[in-house]
C-alpha cells in the first residue's frame, strides 16, 4: 500500500475514535464510528488475498449493521425525548438496541460470529488494531450512557461472552483465532465490570489493551501464526519467548501477574453486591481460557523444536522486532503491586 494512503487511513481511523470519544451528540458519535470503520477496511484488504477480501467484507457488513441500529436507536430516543445528547438517552427500547449494537461492534457473544474470521483473514498487525484500538470508541459510548443501561442485560452478555470465549478457543490451532476468543472472553469481563463500577471498567480495559498488545507484538516479532510455528521459535528469541509465557499466564489471570488484578477486583465487586453465583461462574469461566494459554506456553517455552535436517529454523529469517514489545510485556506482567492504589481509585 502507498505510504501516503496508509498514513491517511491511520489518521482517519484515529480521528474517528477521538471524535466519538469526545462527542456528546449522537450524530457526531455515529460519524466517528463510520470514519473508524471505513478507514480500517482498506487496511484489512490490502493483502490482495481472497481471505483478506472475505474478512473485510464480513467486517463491513457487521459494523454497518451495528451502526445502522445505533442510528435508529438514537433517532428513536430523539423522537421520544427531544434530545440528541448522548447523556440524555433514557428510552428503554433505545437503550436495549444500543446495548446489542455496541456488543456486536465489540464482538461479544452471541454476536461474536464475525471476530474470529476477520482476525484470521487479517495480518497480525491489523489484528492487533482490531483487537485494541477499535474497541475504544464503542466502550466510550457505553461509558457515556452507563447510568441508563440495564444492569441485568450487561451481566448476561458478560457471562455468556466469558463462557463462550473460553470454550470455543479450546480446539483452535491458529494464534489469531485463539486471540480472538481471548478478546471475546475479556470483553465479557469488561461488560461485567461496566455493570458494577465504571472505574473498574477503565482498569479492566487498560489491562486488556496492555496484555493484548504485548501478546500480538510478540507474535509479530516471531511471525507465529499457528501453534506449530510457536514450537519452532525458541532458537530465534529465547528471552522474548520466556517473557511471552509470562504474558500468556497474565492473560489467563494467574497471580502474581497483572492480569490477575482486574479479575480479582471484579470478583470482589460481584461478591460485595451479593452476586455469589455469578462470581463463581465467572471464576470458573477462566479455566478453559487458562487451558489454551497453558497450551500456547507449553508449545512456546517448554517444547524443543524438531532437530531434523530439513527443518527450516526461524532464526534464518529476518526478525520483525517492534519497539513496543518490551515495555508492553513488562507492564503486562509486573503491575500487580499497584492494586491497593487502584482499589482506592475504585
Amino acid at each position: 500500500m502507498n505510504p501516503i494512503t496508509q498514513t491517511l487511513l491511520l489518521l482517519s481511523m484515529t480521528l474517528g475514535t477521538v471524535l466519538t470519544m469526545s462527542s456528546s451528540h449522537w450524530i457526531m458519535a455515529w460519524a466517528g464510528l463510520e470514519m473508524n470503520t471505513l478507514a480500517i477496511i482498506p487496511i484489512i484488504s490490502k493483502q490482495h488475498h481472497p481471505r483478506a477480501t472475505e474478512a473485510a467484507t464480513k467486517y463491513f457488513l457487521t459494523q454497518a449493521t451495528a451502526s445502522a441500529v445505533i442510528l435508529l436507536a438514537s433517532s428513536m430516543n430523539a423522537w421520544k425525548t427531544g434530545q440528541w445528547n448522548i447523556y440524555q438517552t433514557t428510552s428503554p427500547e433505545s437503550i436495549m438496541m444500543l446495548t446489542l449494537a455496541l456488543a456486536m461492534k465489540l464482538g461479544l457473544a452471541p454476536l461474536h460470529f464475525w471476530l474470529p474470521e476477520v482476525l484470521q483473514g487479517s495480518t497480525l498487525l491489523t489484528a492487533t488494531i482490531i483487537s485494541t484500538w477499535q474497541k475504544l470508541a464503542p466502550i466510550s459510548i457505553l461509558c457515556m450512557i452507563m447510568n441508563n443501561l440495564n444492569q441485568n442485560s450487561l451481566i448476561i452478555l458478560g457471562l455468556i461472552s466469558a463462557l463462550l470465549g473460553g470454550w470455543m478457543g479450546l480446539n483452535q490451532t491458529q494464534t489469531r483465532k485463539i486471540m480472538a476468543f481471548s478478546s471475546i472472553a475479556h470483553m465479557g469481563w469488561i461488560f461485567m465490570a461496566l455493570a458494577m463500577n465504571p472505574n473498574l471498567t477503565i482498569i479492566a480495559l487498560t489491562t486488556y489493551l496492555m496484555l493484548t498488545t504485548a501478546m500480538f507484538t510478540s507474535l509479530i516479532t516471531t511471525s507465529s501464526k499457528t501453534l506449530l510455528d510457536m514450537g519452532t521459535t525458541w532458537p530465534q528469541t529465547p528471552a522474548l519467548l520466556s517473557a511471552s509465557m509470562l504474558t500468556l499466564m497474565s492473560l489467563g489471570g494467574l497471580p502474581p501477574l497483572t492480569g490477575f488484578m482486574p479479575k480479582w477486583l471484579i470478583l470482589k465487586e460481584l461478591t460485595t453486591n451479593n452476586l455469589h453465583m455469578m462470581s463463581t461462574m465467572m471464576a470458573l469461566s477462566t479455566l478453559p481460557s487458562l487451558f489454551f494459554y497453558l497450551r500456547m506456553s507449553h508449545m512456546t517455552s517448554l517444547t524443543l523444536p524438531p532437530e531434523t535436517a530439513c527443518t527450516s529454523y526461524k532464526w534464518r529469517f529476518k526478525s520483525n522486532y517492534t519497539p513496543i514489545t518490551t515495555p508492553a510485556i513488562m507492564m503486562g506482567s509486573l503491575l500487580l503491586p499497584i492494586t491497593p492504589l487502584l482499589m482506592n481509585f475504585c
